[in-house]
């Protein structure tokens, strides 16, 4: 039996450990070896040797400049562990929409006997290897350590700047994104952005502009499908799915799907004022398509955090053209407001979320909206996005 290293002691690590019992974690938070409750040894990273591992598996938040990822001789991915038994996959990538995309094909797909999985919360350890179908949501940092495995219909959502500072650069990022298409094989499809049409592969390829351009190929009438903006390319490329496997255009279903809180949610304060929680918005990208949602309203944006190095220009120039005052918070909200001085946009530097949301409650009129969109990671004041967005809506809910 293989001597297994894993790297990292999280969800996705811990759900192998249970497949193959001969396993040791190194950890870089961990400081003295110990076992777990389940008898597992935990080890700090500075212990592990690649002479006494014969395998090593990677948590894929663990960046390739970690001295773990240097040291590693026989370095896998979780989905290159399971890819002799994978299941007809489905794969969801791209900056924004791949949760809510592969949410919407589970609850279209369900019926076939899909499941749903990966980066979206059950790690493939936990799946079912005898569905009919897997629904993957697959991050950059999975795909840059995944050599063999590879999906038989790969969705790409848009790609913008994001977790450059994992990857290095805008090229890095992209490269992990395009990596499954250039593995995969005759017969299986590609929907990808328009840009990279003539990348070089044996897949069948599929590419779109659009909304319009999804609708247009699929035959999918927008007008029978109840979701908005960017929703509707979610809901599109979901139904998309669904008319290459089962020759099929359930609007019935599409339409009963329920978004998830965090994503361009809306709620009303005891003064009926419109508030907009959209803290799921952690780049650049999805930033812009919130503006471009309530464009028709002047708005109060709540923007900051942990940007991993984006350049953020691209966002000042939009926001130069449209009816808003920023209110900065986080640990780059000293660079949000030099920029906002640069590109003259009015702005207020804010203490924190708490304090930002105070400010804009003396300032917000009935025809205007607050917006929480933050371009940035939460993990810099948060333990997640969804912890800044529950403080949000409970500091609004008390507001008077």
């Amino acid at each position: 039996m293989k001597k297994i290293s894993l790297f990292g002691y999280g969800h996705t690590t811990k759900a192998i450990a249970f497949k193959h019992q001969e396993v040791v974690f190194y950890d870089d938070k961990c400081t003295k070896p110990f076992k777990d409750e389940n008898g597992f040894s935990i080890k700090p990273s500075s212990e592990f040797h690649p002479n006494y591992s014969q395998l090593e598996i990677t948590s894929p938040g663990i960046p390739p400049s970690n001295p773990l990822i240097l040291k590693a001789k026989n370095l896998i991915s979780e989905y290159d562990y399971f890819a002799k038994d994978m299941p007809l996959s489905i794969w969801i990538s791209g900056t924004n929409g791949k949760t809510t995309t592969t949410q919407m094909m589970q609850h279209l797909l369900q019926d076939k006997g899909s499941q749903e999985g990966g980066n979206i919360g059950t790690p493939l350890a936990k799946m079912n290897i005898n569905a009919n179908l897997w629904i993957l949501e697959t991050s950059s940092f999975t795909i840059h350590y995944t050599n063999i495995a590879k999906p038989n219909i790969y969705i790409l959502l848009p790609v913008s700047p994001d977790h450059l500072s994992w990857h290095g650069d805008m090229q890095e990022y992209e490269k992990a994104k395009l990596k499954p298409i250039t593995m995969m094989k005759e017969g299986e499809i590609a929907i990808i952005p328009d840009k990279y049409k003539d990348i070089q592969t044996k897949a069948h390829i599929i590419s779109y502009k659009n909304e319009l351009d999804l609708a247009t190929h699929f035959d999918i009438d927008v007008k029978k499908v109840n979701f908005k903006g960017a929703f509707l390319s979610d809901a599109l490329l979901a139904m998309a799915v669904d008319k290459i496997l089962f020759d099929r255009t359930n609007y019935e279903t599409i339409n009963t799907f329920t978004l998830d809180p965090h994503r361009q949610e809306e709620l009303r304060d005891a003064k009926n004022r419109l508030w907009v929680n959209d803290t799921k918005a952690t780049n650049i990208d999805a930033t812009i398509a919130a503006l471009k949602r309530y464009k028709g309203s002047p708005i109060h944006l709540i923007l900051g955090g942990d940007d991993k190095g984006v350049e953020l220009k691209e966002l000042f120039d939009y926001l130069q053209n449209i009816d808003v005052k920023i209110y900065n918070i986080g640990s780059n909200k000293e660079k949000l407001s030099l920029l906002a001085k640069e590109y003259t946009i009015e702005f207020q530097l804010c203490k924190n979320l708490n304090d930002a949301i105070l400010k804009i409650n003396k300032n917000l009129e009935k025809n205007e909206l607050a917006l929480l969109s933050p371009a940035a990671s939460s993990l810099d004041e948060f333990s997640s996005y969804a912890h800044r967005g529950n403080e949000f809506k409970e500091t609004v809910k008390n507001l008077s």
